[in-house]
C-alpha cells in the first residue's frame, strides 16, 4: 500500500531534506538542493523511480517513531519476534557533500535486518552504474555521483539494478550506512565517522532549540515547528522553500498538483513574525536579506516567488513518466505562477521590512529607497485585477486582500515615515493612498446584505484572506464588518471546524477543476481572528484540533481532507507550520506582526 502523507518524517540538513516513511523507507531526497533533481522520487512513483528502505527482515511498519529531544535526528524503533532495534535517520550539517547517515542499533535480542536501495537520479528517471571501488557501492550518472558505504561492512550485493544488504545486530551494536553525494567529476569525497556526527548534530540542534525564547502553552508543538522551519531554509542564501516536496496534491487523484520547493514573498511577513517572536533574530535577518536580494531590480519586475538564491526563471514542466502520487498526475516541476501579477505582494515585502526595522534588525541602507520605489509602483497600479494571493489560473479580478494588502504598504510607509521624520518620502502622499484604497474596499469588496467582505469586487464568493483583515490592521477586531466577515467564511467555507480557502464548486474561480481540502494556514487564520475578536475560547478550541491533526511527529501537510480524513498537499509545508506559531503566539499574547491598530485609517 501507499503511504499516506503523514506517514513520513522530515530530516534535512539546511540545504536539502528527506521523506522517511514508518515502513523505514527514504522515499524522497533531492540532491544536491531542494530544487534539484530527486534521486529517490517513489514518493511519486513506485520503488523503481528510488528508494532506500532499512528494516528488520519481513517487516511491514514500525512499532513507534519519534525526534531524539528537539531535534530533527529521527528515531525508528522495530519490535521483532527476536528483539528491539532502533534506526536512527539524519542528515549532518554538512561542510561540503550531502550525506544521509542510517544508523542500525540494537536494543534487546539480536534482529535480522535488511537494506535496499534504488538510487534513480533525475526524479526516478536514470538508472546510475553501479560499481565497486574503495570499499564503496559507487553509483555514476551524467553529473550525478552517489558513493554508498556501511561501517563496519556488512553483506552486499547487486539485485535487479538495486543494492541489498544482509546483517544482524544484537543488543548494544551498532551499523551504519554513509550515503554521499558528490559531483561526478570530482574525487571521492574524504569520509566522515556516522557516529561523531551523530552527536555533532544532536548537538547543533539542541543547542539551537536551547535559544527559542518562547515559554508559553504548547511549547511543544511550537519548538517542532521552528525546527521545521529552520530545516527548509536554505542555509547558504537564507531563504526558506514553501516545503520540500513537489507535486503531493490538493486532491487525491486529482491535478491539483504543484512544485513548492521555492520561496514565496506571501509568506515574508509571518515567517519574519514567527522568528523574531522566538527569539530567532539571525534567522530573520538572513530571510530578510534573501528577501532583500531577491527583490531588487524594476517595481515592475517583482515576482510572487524566488528560487533559493534568488533565481527569477522557475520553468514549469511535466514529468510523465512518475504516474504522481497515488495516480495524481500531472507531477510537475518549476512553477508557472511565477509570471502572474499579484499585487498583494508589494503590501507583504513592505510589512516585513517594517516588522524587521521595528524588531532591531540591523538597518540596510538601501532597503528604504526599495520599498519607497515598490510603493511608487503600486501606487499607479493597485487599481488593476490581478490572480491574487491563491495565484488562481483564470481570469484577473479585483481581489479584496490585494487591495488591503495595497493599504497595507501605503499604511507602513505612513507609520515608517512618522516614526523616523529624517527618512526621505511624503507621508501625505502616502495617507492619501491610503485613504483612497480603504474607501474603495469598504465601497466595492463588502456585502453590507450578508455583512461580510468578499473575495474580490462585485462577487458573492467569500475568501479565507479576509480573516487576515484585522491582523493588518485595516479595521480594528471590534468592528462590526470584521465580526461579520469571521462569521461568515467561518459559516460558508467551513469544513469539520476547518476553513477552506475559496469556494472551489466549480471551475470559474480559480480555472482548476477538482476540489481541495481544508487549507490549515486558513485554519490557523480563523483561530487568530476569533482570539482577535475576543472569542478566546472557540479559537483555543480549533488550535487544539488543528494540533491533533499533525502526524506522529508533529508535522503538517497543505490541507487536511475532512472526508477522508488525511493530510493532503506538499510536505511538510511551511505555512501550516508558521500559522501554528503564530497562533500560538496570539493565544499567548506574544504576537509581533499586529501592528497598532489604534491609529489605523478607520474611513468608510
Amino acid at each position: 500500500m501507499t503511504p499516506r502523507i503523514e506517514d513520513y518524517a522530515l530530516i534535512g540538513d539546511l540545504q536539502t531534506a528527506a521523506l522517511v516513511g514508518r515502513n523505514g523507507s527514504v522515499d524522497w531526497l533531492c540532491l544536491p538542493r531542494f530544487d534539484s533533481g530527486a534521486c529517490f522520487a517513489a514518493l511519486l512513483g513506485t520503488e523503481e523511480n528510488g528508494h532506500w528502505r532499512i528494516s528488520p527482515r519481513g517487516a511491514d511498519t514500525c512499532t513507534r517513531r519519534g525526534y531524539a529531544g528537539e531535534s530533527l535526528v529521527l528515531e525508528t524503533f522495530w519490535e521483532a519476534r527476536t528483539g528491539t532495534v532502533k534506526v536512527i535517520d539524519f542528515m549532518p550539517q554538512r561542510d561540503q557533500e550531502p550525506e544521509v547517515m542510517r544508523i542500525v542499533e540494537g536494543v534487546s535480542g539480536t534482529v535480522e535486518m535488511s537494506s535496499v536501495i534504488r538510487l534513480r537520479f533525475d526524479f526516478g528517471s536514470v538508472v546510475p552504474w553501479m560499481r565497486r571501488a574503495q570499499g564503496h557501492r559507487v553509483a555514476v550518472a551524467g553529473p550525478d555521483s552517489a558513493w554508498l558505504r556501511s561501517e563496519p561492512p556488512v553483506k552486499t550485493w547487486g539485485q535487479q539494478f538495486s543494492t541489498c544488504s544482509s546483517f544482524s545486530v544484537a543488543a548494544g551494536e551498532r551499523v551504519a550506512f554513509v550515503l554521499t553525494w558528490h559531483p561526478s567529476h570530482s574525487p571521492r569525497p574524504e569520509l566522515v565517522d556516522p557516529f561523531e556526527a551523530l552527536d555533532s548534530t544532536l548537538a547543533d540542534w539542541t543547542e539551537w532549540s536551547a535559544a527559542c525564547r518562547y515559554r508559553g502553552p504548547y511549547r511543544e508543538a511550537v519548538i517542532r515547528s521552528l525546527i521545521t522551519l529552520k530545516a527548509l531554509t536554505y542555509g547558504p542564501t537564507g531563504g526558506i522553500v514553501a516545503a520540500p516536496t513537489t507535486s503531493l496534491p490538493e486532491e487525491i487523484g486529482g491535478v491539483r498538483n504543484w512544485d513548492y520547493r521555492f520561496c514565496w514573498l506571501r509568506d515574508s511577513t509571518l515567517t519574519l513574525g514567527a522568528l523574531i517572536s522566538a527569539g530567532y533574530l539571525e534567522e530573520a535577518a538572513a530571510w530578510r536579506d534573501w528577501l532583500l536580494r531577491a527583490v531588487a531590480g524594476d517595481p515592475a519586475d517583482l515576482q510572487i516567488m524566488y528560487g533559493l538564491s534568488g533565481e527569477r526563471r522557475l520553468p514549469e514542466a511535466e514529468l510523465p513518466w512518475l504516474r504522481g502520487y497515488e495516480n495524481s498526475a500531472p507531477v510537475r516541476t518549476g512553477n508557472a505562477a511565477v509570471r502572474q501579477r499579484q499585487l498583494d505582494v508589494y503590501g507583504e515585502v513592505i510589512d516585513s521590512l517594517r516588522l524587521a526595522r521595528e524588531a532591531g534588525l540591523d538597518d540596510k541602507p538601501h532597503a528604504w529607497s526599495l520599498q519607497l520605489s515598490l510603493l511608487g509602483f503600486l501606487e499607479s497600479t493597485w487599481r488593476e485585477p490581478d490572480e491574487g494571493l491563491w495565484e488562481i489560473r483564470g481570469q484577473r479580478r479585483h481581489f479584496v486582500h490585494s487591495k488591503v494588502m495595497a493599504w497595507v504598504a501605503a499604511d507602513r510607509a505612513v507609520r515608517t515615515l512618522e516614526k523616523n521624520p529624517t527618512l526621505a518620502g511624503d507621508a501625505n502622499r502616502w495617507r492619501a493612498m491610503r485613504e483612497s484604497v480603504h474607501r474603495e474596499v469598504c465601497e466595492k469588496g463588502f456585502d453590507p446584505v450578508r455583512n461580510t467582505f468578499t473575495q474580490s469586487y462585485g462577487s458573492r464568493n467569500l475568501d479565507a484572506a479576509t480573516l487576515l483583515i484585522p491582523r493588518t490592521g485595516f479595521l480594528p477586531p471590534d468592528d462590526p464588518r470584521v465580526i461579520g466577515t469571521v462569521d461568515a467564511v467561518r459559516r460558508e467555507l467551513g469544513s469539520d471546524c476547518l476553513v477552506r480557502r475559496y469556494s472551489t464548486d466549480g471551475a470559474s474561480i480559480d480555472g482548476l477543476p477538482g476540489r481541495e481540502g481544508a487549507f490549515l494556514a486558513c485554519s490557523f487564520w480563523l483561530a487568530d481572528a476569533l482570539t482577535a475578536t475576543g472569542r478566546t475560547e472557540e479559537a483555543t478550541d480549533l488550535f487544539e484540533r488543528l494540533l491533533n491533526l499533525r502526524n506522529d511527529v508533529g508535522l503538517l501537510a497543505e490541507e487536511y481532507d475532512t472526508v477522508t480524513h488525511r493530510q493532503v498537499g506538499n510536505f511538510p509545508q511551511a505555512f501550516s507550520h508558521i500559522g501554528l506559531v503564530g497562533t500560538a503566539m496570539a493565544l499567548a499574547g506574544e504576537d509581533t506582526t499586529e501592528p497598532d491598530t489604534t491609529r489605523s485609517d478607520r474611513a468608510g
